[in-house]
């Protein structure tokens, strides 16, 4: 649940940190004013650079840039030349960074009751400063480091720029309209906060008038009105809002509002969104408090000291699953990250982890203590938490597989709008969301530009989405971390504590508590209203441990551990007990103990069989060891007494040794007889079925195992799709979330000769079974009227081998763009060009869309560009109203919309409907049809792929065979071959047309290579026509592969004794004694032998031996 995610060992104390929020980059900063960015997925050093004195080597580089540019060197000092001095704080800035920062202002506002529609307007182009680019910005002391990490080139500001003032901390301020540039606002020493604009690198704003001291951070938010904010906070202890509204050409600002937070100085300023409630904005202070604000009032709603004696250097608002009731993490110099559990009601400090456990022992010395110094919570995915210290950057995770307490409920059948179940603290709630037709125009009419291609915002228009809350009267018994599920029917809704231990079921009709008891595991059967738990004696009480300081805490946590070994021994007598919901709403005990095993039960796994998880007896790592007893003995509601819980046996797999990490301790079991079904597997992380009980995924970290259920368990292929999260199937569809994307696999099982061999068992079970009633009415007379009226018709089924396809339908990032300075000239320092690049930027985007014949829009593109995942974990809802729901952990559904006709043609193929996603093929730019046609094909769906317009000769050929079309088949091969005109009166070509050739029988030159290259498909199209009695097709085809034939070196060799068969057998024994004729002419004796062999004539073989010089051959035969 809690494992250490990537380390970076430092000889500095790393004292700034700063995370991407889409790409796996860490910038920090250390004590020495070394800055470094860091990809902590492949653990590189992507960058180094000396920021705090003068790097030479960007020194020089800048110095050979300007001269390969052919600019003058300037005779002042260069930028690259000043010392930058202390660093004051490190951060990326691209088109990524800077929607996120805009989405998070943006969803933060919404959530106010209060909050105005317009909130969720879309997202403005990229700029043309920062499109195609990833800059990495460094505040130091005397000047900003503006460094391009695409073509490593960089723009120093010095303070000189900035009225000469030290700078101290920055931030980003966002531009409504496109093609803005960019604004950056840097606090000064003097409290004035100075404006650069990213395009022409000058000064442009001041907001003055409010600190009487140097600023210590600022950040933008946005009011519920809509308003833009900037707030400061300053050595002054005063917290000051700004206008960050650019309406106003106003060099000069004041404050809208000041107020004092904390003596002796504010140090940091979070944002923290609140469900159902308006934004709220925490602050750390030099007096070793943490402040809490009302972003409408700006009243304090709260003030405590997280960690007595210690003052806190860095706080981020937090929203994990697995942890509901924390929401605020924060960090003083000790060893801890601290998180604060309802900030605003009981406000209790508590140790979320000890990072000395996570860190490999080797590397803290003996007698240093970690200390950390920065920490950051990633933006996009919150089960990362990086941290600077003493001994390096950690970056932790904390159980990435936790999902929200939601769970979907079926829709009635024709009704639009659609419902969930999900709980907030101790209180059930309705969720009921539908598309909003009246906000998308374009909805179902996916011909419309905003559609099929690109928007303006090179992103495709987000659908919007009516949702209403509504509060259950039901009480939950418990706030802690909570898991959902709904039984098969939808009747019946089952919510299960791991940490309390406790469950329960209600009656969705009327709310009420059907079943309940101790258990830490529920799992539901998707072919009947039963469940199954695991039931569990009640551990130990976690005591709540009292304020005091941080190393009381810690002996008292790791006190708590004994408690926590004692829970975790208590698991082994655990029972895995089957239970059945009747039609009254009673529960009973179908079974009350499953498996023979002794091994404690770890995980339960529901669908068509009950999959059960034991854990193996293993060594452990001392390392693994350490972290174990820091989770066990965490003293919080979300994380206590989890030694027993599933996920805390699988968070160790990255420490786990390749042998170890595939133990085989997964079973599955019949819900009917309680027995094993097949061997023991290795454990899934989750498991999936669809609903016709014919595929099932199983996930493992690294990939995703589909399998096909009927008419036998059937290994499909695997998908390297990692760490997901959860995946809904939808009638071939797996559509699966992972914690940065969302991807949708289509499957299909394809023939395999078990499936023959099973329809061939039924059909004749079908007739044994007529045969029986037959007799039993009529007596045995009417065996023979039943066996007559069977006709035998031998239908060809060709194997078909299964299909996995992946497509990517979201991601965080934001679609690959061009450098304006690599796509357009070199661009001028005149403000007048953003007008020409823009210009050219938007025709660039229109010529993405072609116009078909009738004014239908067609995309060119094969897929639709990736649209932007929702932040967090998520819960799959699955396909409604034909879009894919998602709701996220502050409980807001999101709709992806799957109109692009590459993506809607083969959701209509994977459902079943071939004919609808041949209609819809129009809507897509012919030059994908071949794709799409391979793609039906693979589904089973080839006689519906001919129809496509735009598919090649070479497919349609493939496809008509394989449909047994051969009518169709025959016209692809004569104008592939370009035989259509050959072969129809001359029996064959004498050797004196070949040589006397004129300028008119070129194309009968072009016939043959045409035949000749495509022989094989001849020959088979011939077979095809033979075994289904098409006599016709079959002779048409032959006189074109005999015309070929006569030439010298055309055909092989096994071609040539091809066609002699297949001539005999169609009587062309005209064509068959010509081709002798040839074939001797040509002294191809073996070939010509053996086609008058097949014709019958054994002069015209001794012949054919004789006159090719095959003498020996002649004169065995002549004796025999």
């Amino acid at each position: 649940m809690l494992r250490l995610r990537a380390f970076r060992a430092t000889n500095e104390k790393i004292v700034k940190i700063a995370v991407h929020p889409t790409h796996p980059w860490l910038v920090t900063a250390d004590a020495s004013d070394h800055v470094s960015v860091w990809n902590w997925e492949h653990r590189q050093v992507i960058y180094e650079l000396k920021a705090g004195g003068v790097d030479q080597r960007r020194l020089v580089g800048a110095k050979l840039e300007k001269l390969a540019e052919g600019e003058s060197v300037p005779k002042g000092k260069p930028t690259e030349a000043i010392r930058g001095g202390s660093v004051k704080q490190v951060s990326f800035f691209d088109d990524d960074v800077r929607f996120w920062q805009l989405w998070r202002n943006r969803s933060a506002a919404a959530e106010a009751p209060s909050a105005v529609n317009q909130l969720t307007s879309a997202f403005a182009s990229p700029a043309p400063s920062t499109k195609g680019r990833h800059f990495l910005v460094i505040c130091c002391e005397n000047k900003a480091i503006f460094l391009d990490l695409v073509t490593m080139r960089g723009r120093d500001v010095p303070k000189q720029e900035l009225d000469n003032k030290s700078l101290l901390c920055m931030e980003f301020l966002s531009r409504s309209s496109a093609g803005d540039s960019p604004l950056v606002a840097f606090g000064g020493s003097d409290g004035v906060i100075r404006v650069l604009s990213m395009m022409t690198w000058k000064l442009v704003r001041r907001y003055t008038g409010g600190h009487k001291g140097s600023i210590s951070c600022l950040m933008t938010f946005m009011a519920s009105s809509g308003e833009a904010l900037l707030v400061s906070g300053a050595s002054d202890g005063l917290l000051i809002l700004w206008s960050a509204d650019h309406g106003q050409d106003s060099r000069e600002l004041v404050p809208k509002l000041s107020l004092k937070a904390h003596d002796g100085g504010v140090v940091a300023v979070e944002l923290s969104r609140v469900i159902g409630g308006t934004p709220q904005l925490i602050t750390i202070g030099a007096d070793k408090t943490l402040a809490i604000w009302d972003t409408i009032t700006f009243k304090e709603l709260r003030r405590i000291k997280p960690v007595p004696k210690l003052a806190c250097h860095s706080v981020a608002s937090w929203c994990h699953p697995r942890a509901p009731n924390l929401d605020i993490l924060t960090c003083v110099k000790d060893s801890y990250i601290w998180a604060i559990e309802h900030p605003t009601y009981s406000a209790l400090t508590r140790p979320l982890c000890d990072l000395s456990s996570l860190v490999p022992p080797q590397v803290v010395a003996p007698n240093k203590k970690l200390r950390v110094y920065c920490m950051v919570a990633h933006p996009l995915q919150p089960h990362l938490v990086a941290t600077g210290t003493n001994i390096g950057i950690i970056v932790s995770e904390f159980d990435a597989r936790s999902l929200p307490p939601v769970v979907p409920l079926p829709t009635p059948a024709g009704s639009r709008e659609h419902s969930a179940v999900y709980i907030v603290e101790r209180e059930l709630n309705l969720l009921s969301f539908q598309l909003s037709n009246t906000a998308n125009p374009s909805l179902g009419n996916n011909g419309s530009l905003s559609e099929t291609g690109k928007l303006k915002g090179d992103s495709l228009e987000p659908l919007h989405v009516k949702q209403i809350k509504k509060h259950i009267s039901t009480p939950v018994p418990h706030d802690s971390y909570s898991v959902l599920s709904v039984s098969s029917s939808g009747k019946y809704l089952g919510i299960v504590w791991p940490d309390i231990p406790y469950f329960s079921i209600y009656k969705v009709s009327d709310w009420s508590i059907v079943d309940s008891g101790s258990a830490r595991l529920l799992a539901w059967d998707t072919c009947c209203d039963r469940f199954v738990i695991l039931e569990s004696a009640l551990p130990p009480k976690m005591p709540i441990l009292p304020k005091g300081s941080s190393s009381r805490k810690a002996k008292e946590a790791a006190a708590a551990a004994a408690q926590a070994a004692a829970a975790a021994a208590t698991a082994a007598s655990a029972n895995v007990q089957v239970r059945i919901l009747l039609d009254d709403g009673t529960s009973n005990i179908l079974m009350r103990s499953i498996g023979s095993r002794s091994e404690p039960v770890v995980g339960l796994h529901g669908g068509a069989l009950l999959g059960v998880a034991y854990r193996t007896s293993r060594r452990i790592s001392p390392g693994a060891a350490t972290a174990i007893s820091t989770i066990q003995s965490m003293p919080l509601s979300g994380f206590g007494s989890s030694g027993s819980f599933a996920t805390f046996d699988d968070g160790f797999s990255s420490q786990r040794s390749p042998a170890e990490a595939v133990t085989q301790n997964f079973q599955l079991f019949s819900w009917e007889t309680f027995q094993p079904v097949g061997s023991l597997l290795p454990q899934p992380e989750w498991t999936a079925w669809d609903q016709t009980v014919e595929y099932c995924a199983l996930a493992y970290q690294h990939y995703i195992v589909i399998c096909s259920l009927r008419p036998q368990y059937r290994y499909l292929g695997d998908v390297a799709i990692a760490y997901s999260t959860g995946a809904v199937w939808q009638r071939r569809q797996l559509f699966v979330a992972t914690p940065t994307t969302i991807e949708c696999v289509f499957v299909d099982a394809g023939i395999a000769p078990i499936d023959i061999e099973t329809r061939k068992m039924k059909e004749e079970m079908k007739l044994k079974e007529a045969q029986a009633r037959a007799v039993a009415e009529h007596g045995e007379l009417a065996l023979i009227a039943v066996e007559g009226s069977q006709t035998a018709t031998e239908e060809r089924i060709t194997l078909r081998p299964p299909m996995l396809q992946v497509v990517r339908l979201a991601s965080f990032q934001h679609a690959p763009s061009v450098p304006p300075f690599l796509s357009l000239p070199k661009q001028s320092k005149v403000d007048g060009d953003d007008a020409t690049m823009l210009k050219e930027m938007e025709e660039r985007k229109v010529n993405e869309i072609a116009v078909g014949g009738g004014g239908v829009t067609v995309a060119v593109t094969r897929f639709p560009t990736e649209q932007k995942r929702p932040v967090g974990p998520l819960i799959v809802v699955g396909i409604r109203d034909g879009v894919l729901w998602l709701i996220d952990r502050y409980m807001t559904v999101h709709a992806l919309s799957l109109s692009h006709p590459g993506i809607r043609c083969r959701c209509l193929t994977a459902y079943g409907d071939a004919v609808s996603a041949v209609k819809w093929a129009s809507r897509l730019g012919r030059e994908h049809h071949d794709d799409l046609a391979q793609f039906m094909l693979g589904m089973g769906y080839a006689t519906e792929a001919l129809h496509l317009p735009g598919i090649s000769k070479r497919l349609e050929f493939d496809l008509a065979m394989k449909s047994n079309d051969l009518k169709r088949a025959l016209q692809c091969l004569l104008t592939m071959s370009n035989s259509r005109d050959i072969g129809q009166d001359n029996p064959g070509l004498d050797l004196n047309d070949i040589l006397n050739l004129t300028a008119k029988k070129e194309n009968l030159v072009e016939a043959v290579q045409g035949i000749v290259k495509f022989a094989k498909e001849f020959l088979d199209l011939i077979d095809a026509a033979d075994a289904t009695a098409q006599a016709d097709i079959a002779r048409e085809a032959l006189k074109r592969l005999a015309t070929a034939g006569s030439v010298k070196g055309a055909l092989q060799g096994h071609e040539l004794r091809g066609l002699a068969l297949r001539l005999a057998n169609h009587g062309e024994l005209t064509r068959l004694s010509g081709l002798v004729n040839n074939l001797i002419s040509l002294g191809l004796g073996r070939e010509a032998a053996f086609s008058a062999a097949v014709l019958g004539d054994n002069a015209l073989m001794e012949k054919a031996w004789q006159d090719t010089g095959m003498l020996s051959e002649a004169v065995l035969h002549a004796h025999v």
